[in-house]
């Protein structure tokens, strides 16, 4: 059996008024493209937490206190070679130093 990365599942973690820029910019790069459909995402509340440590600049919080805070993981799958041009987007438009983004990867059956 043979298999092939084709496409790649995204979460990211985004305070909630973030969400709507990414996904336009996103949307407009045609990351957010299925078939017929553009804006193709979904998300959930999730609640953040955190300590920012010495040298860190901070979003929200103080260096050596922990904070936590709601916000929004936003999920949506790309092909997989638009990886970099999503990374790139993302460090463009989300707010944190340090963003909490992960790939997976969703291997098909050749």
């Amino acid at each position: 059996m043979e298999w092939t990365l084709e496409y790649i599942k995204v979460e990211i973690y985004i305070p909630e008024e973030y969400v709507v820029e990414l996904a336009n910019e996103l949307n407009e790069n045609g990351i957010l493209l299925e078939g017929n459909y553009d804006y193709s995402f979904s998300t959930m509340s999730s609640i953040g937490h955190w300590r920012p440590l010495e040298g860190a600049n901070p979003f929200d919080g103080e260096i050596g206190v922990v904070s936590s805070k709601e916000e929004i993981k936003m999920e949506f799958r790309i092909r997989a070679e638009d990886k970099e041009e999503v990374r790139r987007i993302v460090d463009r438009v989300h707010p944190y130093e340090t963003q909490v983004m992960n790939f997976i990867p969703l291997l098909n059956e050749k």
